[in-house]
């Protein structure tokens, strides 16, 4: 448990997308990094656009966070256009517990 909330991990896309192919009745929000490994196990920028549409494709009303580690406008559009409620930048914990309140308290 972190921050009061149970909390599933993955370290790519392929065991993002299994753990919450298993879980998602339970899983009410999902914060996905970025730049992870993706379904082929190697490293790839953009790849948590990717399990955001596999993910969405499960669950159509999940809210979604983007985390990434660098403040990019661009990419924050991006996020919001494939249809995660937030984009977030790392190093920032607090503001990111604050903010999956918001979104958990608004559904």
């Amino acid at each position: 448990m972190r921050a009061g909330f149970d909390v599933f991990t993955a370290s790519d896309c392929t065991t993002g997308k299994e753990v919450f192919s298993r879980n998602a009745n339970s899983i009410d929000i999902a914060v996905l990094d970025l730049n992870m490994p993706g379904f082929d196990g190697n490293p790839k920028n953009d790849a948590g656009f990717d399990l955001l549409d596999e993910l969405k494709k499960q669950k159509a009303n999940l809210p979604v966070i983007i985390l990434t580690a660098y403040d990019e406008v661009s990419k924050a559009k991006d996020a919001v256009s494939k249809g995660a409620n937030a984009f977030f930048v790392k190093g920032r914990e607090q503001g990111l517990v604050e903010l999956i309140e918001k979104i958990l308290g608004s559904k």
